[in-house]
């Protein structure tokens, strides 16, 4: 018979092994990635007129924003289909996959366009039907 600490430290012991293994399936949720670097006026502006809302949106639901400063690309874990090379850059990623990106910041309007058209492209399981 389990004393009453052990019986807790195998419980934390399955719970940390169950968080293990659902890591990866909740790391593999699509998300949508900000390269950034500092001094960059575009990122800067996409701060003031998307980034207070962003966070409110159906987008924001679907595609949860990630921040990568463009010096780490190679570190951010993600299948890209080429260098990023401009800021802002976003990329909207799907099981560590790159399905598409938008380079630069023009406006709020142009944002939103680019980005339900790459949301758009992105598997969804199909409802079950009733």
């Amino acid at each position: 018979m389990l004393g009453n600490w052990s019986f807790k430290s195998a419980l934390l012991a399955a719970a940390v092994f169950a968080a293990g293994l659902l890591s990866p399936a909740l790391s593999a949720a699509a998300e949508l990635v900000m390269f950034e670097q500092g001094g960059c006026v575009w990122c800067a502006r996409w701060n003031r007129e998307v980034g207070p809302v962003y966070d409110k949106t159906a987008e924001a639901k679907l595609l949860p924003l990630r921040r990568v400063d463009i010096s780490q690309q190679r570190a951010a874990g993600i299948a890209l289909n080429g260098p990023v090379i401009y800021t802002p850059t976003f990329v909207v990623v799907d099981d560590g996959r790159e399905i598409g990106r938008i380079t630069g910041f023009i406006s709020d309007d142009t944002f939103w366009g680019l980005l339900d058209s790459l949301a758009a492209k992105l598997d969804h399981p199909s409802e079950p039907k009733i």
